[in-house]
């Protein structure tokens, strides 16, 4: 059985780190781009793509430069490493991925060692009570250093050291863009139920407004026109005791104080558990994807935390003091002195309040 051959059809970029594969679909004779993403799609996804673009593929596989069937469950970023045969149908592609940059252990080691030492000595300057002149001329020296460092620290934590870092942070990546995916349908149906609900809610609160409006024209005919104030006191007396008894009676029903937005809310609520009931939207399966979506994004923030990575903790800032305060701080210690010189406590006290009575002045102005 004769094979077609080709070596330059298939094409693989890298686009914002994620590869782009462009190859030529079978049955069309035109050629088609796939993003893959390194971490979450396979082999398998891949093929799964190919033949949902083009219907006419019957056979799809991929072997590698040796002639080996490469497994449906090997992911896209270790495909990427080598050379790679793409089989659509009778036709063979052979396809070579650009070449990624690696680095070896020694020099991860190193890029170790020298982030350990910066650390230390950035914490060594921040803990320890050095002069100033010293301080400064160390952090100055340690700023250029670090400034020197920068492209080197940047991939060192690219690499995230810990392989064991590396393996967490891909599963829990899966892990989001699985419940994402679930959480897609399920939250426009939310949305678009909310906003009915809310229209509901705003209507209903129209409604009431009304009612009262028609409570208050039908008292108020009955008082002027119809009868007198004396006939209609003991009504109007009534109508707010029953006003009070429908307000506890919601109190009662509901364990909750009959407050306005609250009870604006309540509805809204009402109205959008029945009308997902009536959907079939799930609002419990909807809330358990929330609340395990905030769990993983806290895993990921806990992950990334400089603690967790053994780097160094910014120090909190020294409080700062004006230079008035700073000269004020010293005319009363050069006093202090003059005291325990002296000993004369009334000149202590005018010149107190003679910097005390400038400094309000100055404060003034």
């Amino acid at each position: 059985m004769n094979h077609d051959i080709y070596k330059t059809l298939v094409t693989v970029t890298y686009i914002r780190g994620l590869p782009n594969i462009i190859c030529p679909l079978p049955s069309r004779n035109e050629k088609c781009q796939f993003v893959l993403r390194p971490v979450s799609h396979n082999v398998g996804d891949f093929l799964e793509m190919l033949k949902s673009e083009d219907r006419g593929i019957d056979r799809a596989a991929i072997l590698n430069k040796d002639g080996v069937r490469i497994a449906s469950s090997c992911s896209i970023e270790s495909l990427m490493d080598e050379s790679f045969w793409l089989h659509l149908n009778d036709k063979h592609y052979y396809v070579e991925p650009p070449e990624r940059e690696k680095i070896s252990s020694e020099e991860i080691t190193k890029l170790g060692d020298v982030r350990s030492l910066v650390a230390q000595l950035y914490e060594a300057l921040h803990v320890s009570e050095l002069s100033n002149k010293k301080g400064t001329r160390i952090a100055r020296k340690i700023r250029n250093f670090k400034f020197k460092l920068g492209p080197l620290e940047q991939l060192y934590e690219a690499l995230h050291v810990s392989e064991y870092q590396i393996k967490k942070e891909r599963e829990l990546h899966e892990k989001l863009e699985i419940l994402n995916s679930k959480l897609g349908p399920l939250e426009q149906k939310r949305m678009e139920l909310d906003i009915k609900a809310g229209r509901k809610a705003n209507v209903l609160s129209w409604v009431g407004l009304g009612l009262m409006s028609v409570q208050f024209g039908v008292l108020a005919r009955l008082t002027w026109f119809e009868y007198s104030w004396d006939i209609m006191e003991p009504v109007t007396y009534f109508v707010t005791y029953g006003t009070a008894m429908a307000a506890y009676a919601y109190f009662v029903l509901t364990k909750q104080e009959y407050i306005l937005p609250d009870v604006k809310d309540r509805q809204h609520l009402l109205s959008l558990h029945k009308a997902a009931k009536k959907v079939g939207l799930d609002l419990e399966q909807y809330n358990d994807i929330k609340r395990q979506i905030a769990e993983l994004e806290f895993d990921l923030c806990r992950l990334r935390d400089p603690l967790y990575k053994n780097l160094p903790i910014t120090p909190p800032k020294s409080k700062t003091y004006s230079a008035s305060e700073i000269e004020l701080s010293k005319k009363l210690k050069g006093i202090l002195n003059d005291n325990q010189l002296l000993g004369r406590k009334s000149n202590i006290l005018e010149k107190v309040s003679h910097i005390l009575v400038s400094a309000s002045k100055r404060l003034k102005k």
